[in-house]
């Protein structure tokens, strides 16, 4: 049953202008509903996801670069970049792995860096060490 709760399509954790996120999601816990008119892209829990499955055997800076390909993939289909990411939330099931993960963040965002918090977590969905939110310029 985990594995088809991670298996939901990325592009559903996306927003649109005027549009209500999912009503609600086979995850368990209240994720975003909405978000409104605006000119931002709310992207929500990107996994270290390969084809509908979560990665979890990965280290966990392996995982970050999926979950950063994941991100980039979103954002791509918004016409967006990295470049565009103007905040960013990591969630790190193991602290020892900031500095790992730290390094693979770096490839990925330029000066001057997105706004970024990372938080601490027990237990991530399907067992992942790793996963991110991010918020984005649209224009």
């Amino acid at each position: 049953m985990q594995s088809e709760q991670v298996s939901r399509s990325i592009s559903d954790r996306a927003s649109e202008t005027s549009r209500k996120q999912r009503d609600g999601t086979e995850f368990i816990g209240g994720y975003g509903k909405k978000t409104g008119d605006s000119d931002l892209c709310f992207i929500e829990g990107q996994l270290p996801e390969h084809e509908g499955r979560v990665e979890s055997n990965e280290s966990p800076a392996q995982q970050l670069e999926l979950a950063l390909q994941n991100l980039e993939t979103q954002l791509n289909q918004h016409g967006q970049g990295m470049d565009d990411v103007l905040q960013l939330t990591l969630y790190l099931a193991d602290m020892d792995a900031y500095e790992s993960v730290n390094e693979t963040y770096g490839r990925y965002f330029e000066e001057p860096y997105p706004a970024r918090t990372t938080v601490g977590a027990c237990e991530l969905l399907g067992g992942a060490a790793v996963t991110v939110d991010a918020v984005a310029a649209l224009e």
